[in-house]
């Protein structure tokens, strides 16, 4: 057990000495953070490939489909500047395999059974599992737009738009992060949070991550598109790097965002609470 986990009274008391109570929720989430962003920094096994993975395809992706800029209608001479939005959401996906396989770790190394000896909320650990994702949401999205910028991308939204990517990322980190909650939790195993990645990546292949909807041309994956949440992201990114400021491109993708993200976490605690109690 860490010692910042010890320090904030989250650790196996002495028997013989006097119960403190429980530390208040501030310094138990503090503890928690502490340790997942001190994990993050120690397993850059689990930090590379969803940095350096997003960045190849956005390559591959920005030269093999760069003729899609000549269809009519098409939104931006540079197909860079529309595929960076992908990268983004791609991350995120990877950092959810990153969050279920830590919490998954800590139920597999028999940690999480300790803390359920202790006064440890669950509020504070699941905000602790998801401090160290939003921290790295954040190196992401800073690393991919400096990438993209150095690239050529454009980035009509300027300066104030990076604080609302900042923003738009850091809810989708949540979202996807607690999805990563759920099946560490239910499952208590790390393969079973790696076997998600397929499913999580079907969704980003039928969304419209190559292609504007309205110039998708199979009815079919048009239809996909449009009814998959994760083309809504992609588009809200998108829309600060292509339009700059698109009002409603901004609200569908903050709102899905939210909504991914309240419905995950709710869950998250949920099964955890039903987990400690088992």
């Amino acid at each position: 057990m860490s010692g910042a986990v010890a320090t904030a009274g989250v650790g196996v008391a002495d028997p013989g000495a006097p119960d403190p109570g429980p530390s208040p929720l501030p310094i138990q989430i503090s503890a928690m953070a502490s340790r997942s962003i001190k994990r993050l920094i120690r397993q850059p096994a689990l930090v590379i490939p969803s940095v350096i993975f997003p960045l190849f395809l956005l390559a591959v992706n920005a030269g093999g489909l760069n003729a899609a800029t000549h269809i009519p209608g098409f939104p931006t001479d540079s197909y860079l500047t529309f595929a960076i939005g992908f990268t983004f959401i791609q991350a995120a996906i990877f950092s959810t395999m990153g969050a279920g396989q830590s919490l998954a770790q800590d139920i597999e190394n028999g940690f999480f059974s300790r803390l359920v000896l202790t006064p440890m909320r669950p509020t504070a650990l699941m905000a602790g599992q998801l401090a160290g994702l939003v921290l790295l949401g954040q190196f992401q999205a800073l690393l991919y737009l400096s990438v993209g910028l150095a690239a050529g991308a454009n980035f009509e939204a300027g300066v104030a738009g990076y604080f609302v990517l900042a923003a738009l990322v850091s809810i989708i980190s949540i979202g996807f992060g607690g999805i990563g909650l759920i099946m560490a939790i239910r499952t208590g195993s790390g393969e079973a949070v790696q076997g998600m990645f397929p499913l999580m990546f079907v969704l980003l292949f039928f969304s419209s991550m190559t292609l504007p909807r309205n110039l998708i041309e199979q009815d079919w994956y048009r239809f996909l598109a449009t009814i998959n949440p994760v083309s809504y992201l992609i588009e809200a990114i998108r829309s600060l790097f292509i339009y700059g400021w698109d009002a409603e491109a901004l609200a569908l993708g903050f709102g899905i965002a939210a909504i991914v993200a309240v419905l995950s976490i709710t869950f998250a605690a949920r099964s955890l609470k039903g987990r400690m109690l088992r």
